[in-house]
């Protein structure tokens, strides 16, 4: 009898477990064409296999560049981000398969997948595949509840550079206007803020000065000002010696 009693309470456990899963939340996953730790794209055919891994656990799964659905489209909070975390060294090749969500913050992490091969394609898809291998315990099965995570992801920190005196000159502006669903998500660092896209990726640093709504600012090689002018940001920076003006849509 209490044999029954515990096979039914480990029944009722591995359930609950099943439905409080993050990953459960979200039926899409992305993939990127190039990982980080290579310089070309689809390494090895790397990524190509992963897409595939995630795939084959039940996912619907497109690269960064693909053609999206609608949905998936105008909100693409409601993916998770495959990727590969390679911890390799001199003697062995180690990678983990991580997903994030939008926001960067890792939902899952896999076993670590290790290869001794000394030829580096297969070592690859040797360790690939032994990580790969313990996503079974994922159980994944989407819920159709859509929901995300809110978190932030931690992001290394880069030096600020001088700006340009903005009343060096008296020339006229050019405002670039930026499209509503392009979405910056404001995320606290020391001293300010980072605004980070729906790849996910960090395109600006805000740094905090004496004035609200105030911030020196940096990013993808421009250094400028971020200020709110309304109820609108704009980000000020100097390019060919002309002051130029990109509006900013930020959610805090």
């Amino acid at each position: 009898m209490r044999k029954i009693f515990l096979l039914l309470a480990l029944m009722i456990a591995g359930t609950a477990f099943a439905q409080e899963n993050p990953v459960n939340n979200y039926k899409y996953v992305i993939v990127p064409r190039k990982f980080e730790f290579f310089k070309e794209p689809n390494k090895y055919n790397l990524n190509e296999l992963t897409k595939m891994v995630f795939e084959k656990y039940g996912f619907t799964v497109f690269f960064a560049d693909e053609k999206l659905p609608d949905e998936l489209a105008l909100d693409r909070c409601k993916a998770l981000y495959g990727d590969l975390d390679n911890d390799s060294g001199l003697l062995a090749t180690n990678v983990y398969i991580l997903l994030k969500d939008c926001s960067g913050q890792v939902v899952y992490k896999s076993e670590k997948g290790n290869s001794k091969i000394k030829d580096y394609k297969k070592a690859y898809y040797e360790a690939l595949r032994e990580a790969s291998a313990s996503m079974a315990s994922l159980n994944y099965k989407y819920n159709g509840t859509g929901s995300v995570s809110t978190k932030a992801m931690v992001v290394e920190e880069v030096k600020f550079k001088p700006l340009p005196d903005a009343a060096a000159t008296t020339t006229p502006a050019t405002v670039t206007p930026v499209v509503n669903d392009n979405q910056l998500f404001a995320q606290p660092i020391a001293n300010g803020y980072q605004l980070v896209d729906m790849t996910p990726k960090v395109v600006l640093k805000m740094y905090k000065t004496s004035q609200p709504d105030n911030f020196t600012a940096q990013g993808e090689g421009k250094n400028g000002v971020v200020f709110k002018k309304g109820n609108e940001w704009f980000f000020e920076y100097y390019k060919d010696d002309k002051l130029v003006s990109e509006k900013l849509n930020i959610k805090f």
